[in-house]
């Protein structure tokens, strides 16, 4: 199921390059997104699963070099 969920969210991440190509900050948005059902706002400071963090962004690199 992790699986699963990594590979959603690293996908997901790619949406977000339309305002800027930054893929930590893509899957940093997601994450949140996933964990506290909102986008953050400027000075939203809840914490995220790092783990979780970075599984997606690893995956993501790697959907980005094609693997």
């Amino acid at each position: 199921m992790k699986d699963a969920l990594v590979e959603q969210l690293a996908q997901e991440s790619f949406a977000f390059d339309a305002t800027t190509r930054d893929p930590e900050r893509n899957c940093w948005l997601v994450v949140h997104r996933h964990l506290h059902g909102c986008l953050p706002s400027e000075y939203d400071i809840r914490d995220i699963d790092e783990d979780l963090y970075l599984a997606v962004l690893e995956r993501r690199k790697g959907l980005e070099q094609g693997l």
